[in-house]
């Protein structure tokens, strides 16, 4: 018998040199959506963007990646 599960959705990003883990807070928000929830938190993730999903050790990853540029 086969039995389809859904994966785990987790959110990661780099903030000051430490990568964080975000729980999803709730599974009908699109990626996206996530990042934008997050936003409120953490001013970073305003200009960042959602990488491509990576299936890894049972659970989605979406990484939260910054656009800005660094000066210098």
């Amino acid at each position: 018998m086969l039995l389809a599960t859904k994966l785990e959705r987790i959110f990661l990003f780099e903030n000051k040199g430490q990568q964080l883990t975000l729980a999803d807070p709730d599974r009908s928000f699109s990626p996206q959506a996530v990042l934008n929830f997050y936003a409120n938190t953490y001013p970073i993730l305003v200009t960042a963007k959602v990488s491509a999903p990576e299936i890894k050790d049972d659970s989605v990853q979406y990484r939260f990646e910054s656009v800005m540029g660094t000066k210098g």
